[in-house]
């Protein structure tokens, strides 16, 4: 664990870059996982390249993403995720929580377009999870385009979840299940509106991802940092590449073994805006995730076990404790129950 205080003073990166198109090629393909399976054990971070997302895709949803926060505000409190039970929408600027402070940005949700759920008094409330998502009226060609890019990267995801188990002397198919019919993907149209009023720079606070995998694509202005060496360190941007982290789920199906790192972003300078577009792969929510079975095991150093903690439940309890967490008025309004249970 990194120490509570970490220094602030960021140092360059050194973050491994994994070409995914290595794994095709046999002659390449172990020290393709030698490499994979270093970043995963060592910092949990990695820039992917070689992933088959083309250029033209990238600058497509980024252009779409700067688009939608150019639209007047009354266009994008239209989508207002207080209007959404399923906590999918925009959320003004401050109004979402990280350790309990306000992060200075503002973004869209989408997760998977399904139905919303019908509930009956037995049924889990992390299914509230699952739903419609809002689309602008005035950027009709949004929807198409970030539900299409979700698909493409959760493509990108599965194989890199199964070269990793493979990498680490685990079955590659052990989350297949978990992961079938439907799987929890979640995409972020995230804003940094430059430095916020109060000369705070929290535009995200530390934390680690609860889940499985994120693949994140940034513009160039740059902000992303990742604790190392009890210290914070700039992972600037690289053309092409997504940065990937493993989330906690990852850390604790494997015993300790692969790592979930504390990171954060800095706000951009004065009135500098930062775009970026983080997706989040993970299981479906009633998906319970058991220790990934290898000899890899023999260096686990272990996690503390809590039949209590949902970590170690079904996945959508610890899902659903985040999204109350983050973003308090939405539960209110809809989840006042969960609200007094968080």
């Amino acid at each position: 664990m990194p120490s509570a205080h970490p220094s602030s003073s960021p140092s360059s990166s050194s973050l491994a870059v994994i070409d995914l198109s290595r794994a095709d090629d046999p002659a390449e393909r172990d020290d393709f996982l030698k490499q994979l399976h270093a970043a995963a054990r060592d910092t949990g971070f990695l820039y992917l390249t070689g992933h088959g997302i083309t250029e033209a895709e990238t600058a497509r949803i980024l252009e779409l993403t700067r688009a939608f926060f150019a639209l007047p505000e009354a266009d994008r409190l239209s989508v207002s995720n207080l209007n959404s039970p399923h906590f999918r929408g925009y959320t003004r600027i401050g109004h979402e929580l990280t350790g309990g402070a306000s992060d200075w940005r503002d973004q869209l949700d989408v997760g998977a377009e399904r139905p919303a759920p019908e509930l009956g008094p037995e049924d889990p409330a992390y299914l509230w999870l699952e739903g419609p998502n809002q689309w602008p009226a005035a950027l009709p060609e949004l929807r198409e385009a970030v539900l299409d890019w979700q698909q493409r990267l959760a493509g990108v995801a599965h194989r890199l979840l199964r070269e990793l188990l493979t990498a680490i002397g685990a079955p590659a198919d052990f989350f297949d299940a978990a992961f079938a019919d439907r799987p929890h993907l979640h995409t972020k149209l995230i804003r940094y509106p430059g430095s916020a009023p109060s000369g705070a720079d929290q535009g995200v606070g530390a934390h680690k991802d609860y889940g499985f995998l994120t693949l994140l694509l940034q513009d160039g202005v740059g902000g992303l940092q990742v604790v190392r060496d009890g210290g914070f360190v700039d992972i600037p941007p690289m053309p092409g590449a997504f940065v990937v982290n493993l989330g906690e789920l990852l850390e604790i199906a494997t015993e300790g073994y692969l790592v979930a790192t504390d990171h954060r972003v800095v706000s951009p300078p004065g009135a500098v805006e930062r775009f970026s577009v983080p997706f989040f792969y993970n299981p479906r929510l009633d998906a319970v995730v058991d220790t990934v079975p290898g000899e890899y095991l023999r260096s686990a150093p272990g996690v503390a076990h809590d039949a209590s903690n949902p970590l170690h439940a079904e996945y959508g309890r610890n899902e659903l404790k985040g999204w109350v967490r983050a973003h308090p008025a939405v539960a209110r309004r809809w989840h006042p129950s969960l609200v007094t249970a968080a």
